[in-house]
């Protein structure tokens, strides 16, 4: 049966990423507002039941490039060694990705990448949807800081346990390490679309990193 369960759900995956594409690609030649959820279900050879059964509204076509790393932060602070930090787990892991030019830092040239970014920042739906992800993001790490945290690290009244609610240290800690990678990798983004390479700004994009996890860490002590 888990053989069987597998399959189902490497299928189910395959027809997300399937149609998901099909629509990035028709929202980069037409624009995200010119074309339908008819037309992604044509072109993606589906029904729209179908569609939604997998996509609850259109932006979601186009953010589902994000639907694997909402909780990517989480994931560093949970796997990372017993006696790594938090946050150096998390700098360690930025910095990785500046090293790879992942697109998530937004230090990437490529041109399809550089397409996929203009079109959602320049669409107002996208963009307001893609607060939703940032709002997920939040949460899985707020909780995984929450087990992360010593009880005695955390100032009293503010521990990240309580009836089983994450507390307001780790909620706030979150909130501001992921809006430092927002800025960090919009920043990237800003400097490769107006005209720098992804090595050329990769310096600057370093250094602008470690100045802002240093800035965390002076905060954040818990964490840190």
């Amino acid at each position: 049966m888990s053989g069987e369960t597998g399959l189902r759900e490497r299928k189910k995956q395959r027809m997300y990423r399937t149609i998901s594409e099909t629509a990035i690609s028709l929202f980069l030649q037409r624009g995200f507002d010119e074309v339908s959820v008819a037309d992604v279900a044509a072109a993606a050879e589906v029904s729209k039941p179908t569609l939604f059964r997998y996509f609850a509204a259109k932006e979601d076509l186009a953010l589902h490039r994000f639907a694997d790393q909402e909780d990517e932060s989480a994931r560093v602070v949970r796997d990372r060694t017993a006696v790594e930090p938090p946050l150096e787990a998390l700098r360690r892991h930025f910095l990785d990705g500046l090293e790879r030019h992942d697109p998530v830092t937004g230090l990437n040239d490529d041109a399809e990448v550089l397409a996929f970014h203009r079109l959602l920042y320049g669409t107002p739906s996208l963009v307001a949807r893609l607060f939703a992800y940032i709002g997920r993001s939040e949460d899985a790490l707020a909780r995984a800081l929450a087990e992360a945290a010593p009880a005695e690290a955390v100032p009293e009244g503010t521990a990240p346990g309580g009836s089983g609610a994450v507390g307001i240290t780790a909620r706030l800690a979150a909130g501001q390490i992921i809006a430092v990678q927002r800025i960090l990798a919009q920043e990237n983004w800003r400097r490769v679309e107006t005209g720098a390479t992804a090595w050329g700004a990769q310096p600057d994009a370093v250094a602008a990193a470690d100045r802002a996890f240093t800035m965390l860490r002076s905060g954040l002590t818990p964490y840190a």
